[in-house]
C-alpha cells in the first residue's frame, strides 16, 4: 500500500472523527460539571477540522509540480490539522479523573461506557497527523 493511499484513508478518518465529535458535543455543551466543554473549543476543533482536511485533500490531489504554492498549501493543511488534533485532546481531558472538594461527579458517556471511543479517534487523529507530517516532510506525497 503507498504512502498516498494511506494518506487518503488517514483523510476520510479524520473527517469521521471531527463530524463525530461535533455530533456528540452537540447537546453536551451546554452541560455543567466534568461534561462541560467549551464552545470555542467545540468550534475551533469543527472550523479548523473541516477547512483543514479540504486543504489537506487539495494538496494530495494537486500535482507535485503545479509551482510555489502547493507546499504552503500542505503547511497551511498540516497546522490547521496540528489544531485540531490538540483541540480533540483537549476535548478528551474532560475524562480525567478529578478529586477535591469541589469535583463534579463523573458522567457516562451516551455512546459508551466511557471515554474509549473518543480516546481512540483523538488519539488516533494525532497519530495519523503524526504520519502525514513525517510523510510531508520526507516528500513521499
Amino acid at each position: 500500500m503507498s504512502i498516498q493511499v494511506i494518506a487518503y484513508i488517514l483523510a476520510g478518518l479524520g473527517a469521521v472523527v471531527v463530524v463525530l465529535t461535533r455530533v456528540r458535543l452537540r447537546s453536551e455543551a451546554a452541560a455543567a460539571g466534568r461534561a462541560q466543554v467549551s464552545t470555542v473549543v467545540v468550534n475551533t476543533h469543527t472550523l479548523l477540522g473541516v477547512v483543514g482536511l479540504i486543504t489537506w485533500v487539495v494538496y494530495l490531489v494537486t500535482p507535485g509540480e503545479s509551482g510555489a504554492a502547493q507546499p504552503v498549501v500542505g503547511i497551511v493543511a498540516l497546522a490547521c490539522l496540528w489544531v485540531v488534533a490538540l483541540c480533540g485532546l483537549l476535548i478528551l481531558m474532560r475524562w480525567l479523573p478529578t478529586h477535591g472538594r469541589h469535583a463534579s461527579e463523573a458522567v457516562e458517556d451516551s455512546w459508551s461506557d466511557g471515554p474509549g471511543l473518543s480516546v481512540l479517534a483523538h488519539v488516533g487523529m494525532f497519530v495519523a497527523i503524526a504520519i502525514d507530517t513525517l510523510a510531508y516532510m520526507l516528500g513521499s506525497l
